[in-house]
């Protein structure tokens, strides 16, 4: 079946719509980031520099770290911007632009997102690294997509909204599990996480500053909840807004990818550390050679 040009744009440079990134370009392992400048540092230490392309706050490179070809992305802030990175990268994977069809052989990426998130609970400490095993949709992206629940947890979800007393005016939160081949990759150095994605960073995330909250116990009850899954038990560990969409669309898709966030804030004890920048440049560093094996 044709896409339609009004369904995926393409430039006339024969790039994709927002993220200005041709088919040749993309390689199969990806780092994203939030942050445009993070790009830049995950370039010094790459070789091989094909091109740097920005628009926008999608800022992209691709080269070569210990010999393997990674593609570098930024995607700005929050699940709306993940929504259109990873279906213009699958798009780039699986697309052909010059017919507009579905190419018959699937390529599978593997993405590795890099954020900053703040903790949940005081044995977290400041500068270490969590990641997102399993991610708590708040944003809503995936309730936009069909067969949602193959990729979900629907009794965790139950569990998760009566626990909550989940307010009818927001969008039903989703449960997804990131995939097990990052999750594998990335496990001796990091700590196993169940992080939230909000569609902010004020009241979706708790945090009052001069309205009332929707769910006013919603921090607390976030900290006290408990959950069991293939035989494992969890708690929700963190915040950040991207994790869910990511992980969601990525096994809608065929990807395999998570999220890895060095923690800057931690909730429970009020803390936080401005200076974290040296923490996520040895993220980088240690992302890169756990991305360079695969």
């Amino acid at each position: 079946m044709r896409i339609p040009e009004s369904e995926l744009i393409i430039n006339g440079d024969g790039s994709v719509f927002h993220i200005h990134l041709k088919p040749e370009e993309l390689a199969d392992n990806v780092i994203m980031v939030g942050d445009p400048s993070r790009v830049d540092m995950i370039a010094e230490y790459l070789t091989d520099i094909e091109f740097r392309h920005e628009s926008r706050e999608f800022v992209s490179v691709t080269g070569k770290y210990n010999g393997k070809r990674i593609t570098a992305l930024s995607h700005g802030i929050g699940p709306d911007n993940i929504d259109i990175v990873m279906t213009e990268l699958d798009a780039l994977a699986n697309v052909d632009f010059k017919t507009r069809e579905v190419k018959p052989e699937h390529r599978s990426l593997n993405i590795l997102r890099i954020g900053t998130s703040g903790a949940l609970h005081p044995d977290i400490p400041l500068g270490s690294y969590v990641l997102s095993h399993i991610s708590v949709g708040f944003d809503g992206v995936m309730n936009w997509y069909g067969n949602r629940e193959k990729i979900t947890i629907p009794e965790v979800e139950e569990a998760f909204k009566k626990h909550m007393n989940w307010s009818p005016y927001i969008s039903s939160p989703y449960f997804v599990k990131a995939s097990s081949k990052i999750i594998k990759l990335m496990k001796d150095v990091t700590l196993k996480g169940v992080t939230i994605s909000a569609p902010g960073f004020y009241g979706p995330q708790g945090r009052i500053v001069r309205l009332p909250l929707a769910m006013p116990n919603m921090l607390k009850d976030v900290e006290d909840f408990r959950f069991s899954t293939d035989g494992e038990d969890y708690r929700i560990t963190n915040f950040e807004m991207e994790s869910s969409p990511l992980a969601g669309l990525a096994a809608q898709l065929g990807h395999h990818a998570s999220t890895v966030c060095c923690i800057i804030a931690n909730r429970y004890l009020q803390s936080s550390n401005p200076d974290y920048k040296p923490a996520i440049r040895k993220l980088v560093e240690l992302s890169l050679e756990k991305m360079s094996t695969l």
